[in-house]
């Protein structure tokens, strides 16, 4: 099957554009694009009543699921925290923070943990919102905690690494490197673990491996190796696949594949310009600066890249730098004009969906008996959306 799946891909490399921003509302309709239904609309629930004049809002922290009652937890750039019944979106207890969120809560065993902008982690029971602890980071927090073996990881924007008890919220450690002299990418390398290591890039250019039971470095590698000191960041979450390899992304200077144990070399591209990676199969997609491009996971070569930008009057933007998430055989890409169902086998869009300007966060995709096939949107304007996905793709 991964055979099959990567012929189809060969040979397409070439870039393709695709507007994404011709109707706020409905499915793109242009040449070469077929627009499928996909899904429908279960319900929404507006959130955040938008300031008067506010430029260009943002939401871009992903949703949580609580798997056991499939409540939905939600941060915002208002700084609320808020819990959504899953029937109809109805608000069932909320919690007001000093500072708005850029990524959003990890769930675990009814204990949502969400990371503050106002440098507080918080750990809340999903059934009542009763705070269980909080745990102050002193720095504003931008990924999404990672819980491994009673500790949850969360990164700040000044490079710091914490590492706290899942249970007690007590400090474990922390790892920390400086922060370059140039300019920086907006955001940070979302923690991975694997067989007792944690893998995270730096703001340096570095990526390097931490013990999960002390956060003493066992090895560090030097992924931005080109000159200058602008965007040497290495924000890509690692990717650790089932053969110990490690993937992760300069913004300078590409995707780079590392034996997982030992951080050597294997392959490295030069494609600029990445931000997230995700991998299925033999095949890594990235995104980044306004593309979506598949790699062959063993060589590092490109096998297609699509477009993604937004075309404005004052020019070209760069719109798809957020995680994408796949569901029912689409890449489903957020961007800043629309949420856009990627066909991975051929790159191209199938149909996008802009409920009004546009969207950041990483949809959230979760499957129940009850609730059937979701992916959750949260729209740039605080809509929350939970589609009901009713077809499939490539």
């Amino acid at each position: 099957m991964r055979t099959a799946f990567l012929l189809t891909l060969v040979g397409l490399s070439a870039c393709k554009a695709i507007p994404l921003s011709d109707d706020p509302t409905n499915p793109i309709r242009v040449a070469q694009v077929s627009p499928p239904a996909l899904w429908e609309i279960d319900w929404s629930k507006d959130l955040v009543k938008s300031p008067l004049l506010e430029y260009q809002p943002r939401e871009t922290a992903k949703p949580a699921i609580d798997p056991d009652t499939e409540r939905v937890i939600v941060a915002t750039r208002d700084g609320m925290i808020r819990c959504l019944s899953p029937v109809d979106g109805a608000v069932l207890w909320e919690k007001k923070t000093n500072g708005k969120f850029f990524s959003g809560a990890q769930v675990a065993q009814g204990v949502a943990y969400v990371p503050g902008g106002d440098g507080v982690l918080y750990a809340i029971r999903i059934l009542s919102g009763e705070l269980v602890w909080e745990f102050k980071a002193n720095e504003e927090l931008i990924t999404p905690p990672v819980i491994a073996e009673g500790r949850v990881l969360v990164t700040s924007s000044q490079d710091t690494l914490f590492a706290v008890d899942a249970t007690t919220g007590k400090w474990v450690w922390q790892y920390k490197r400086d922060m370059p002299q140039g300019f920086s990418v907006r955001g940070a390398s979302t923690p991975t673990v694997s067989d007792g290591l944690v893998f995270a890039g730096f703001a340096d250019g570095f990526l390097v491996a931490l013990g999960l039971d002390d956060g003493v470095a066992r090895w560090e590698r030097k992924l931005t190796i080109s000159g200058g000191q602008q965007f040497k960041d290495v924000d890509s979450s690692p990717v650790v696949d089932e053969e110990g390899r490690l993937f992760a992304a300069s913004y300078k200077d590409g995707v780079f594949c590392l034996d997982a144990k030992t951080g050597d070399l294997r392959w490295t591209t030069s494609r600029a310009g990445i931000t997230s990676l995700i991998q299925r199969g033999e095949v890594l997609f990235a995104t980044g600066d306004g593309t979506l491009t598949a790699f062959d996971s063993r060589g590092g070569r490109a096998l297609w890249s699509l477009d993604l930008s937004d075309r404005t009057p004052k020019g070209k933007t760069n719109n798809a730098g957020r995680a994408p998430v796949m569901t029912r055989g689409y890449i489903v890409v957020p961007t800043s004009t629309a949420l856009a169902f990627v066909d991975p086998t051929v790159g191209k869009v199938r149909t996008a969906w802009n409920p009004g300007r546009g969207i950041s966060a990483t949809p959230t995709r979760f499957v129940s008996a009850k609730g059937g096939n979701r992916l959750y949107v949260l729209s740039n304007l605080g809509t929350l959306y939970a589609l009901q996905l009713i077809g499939s793709g490539g």
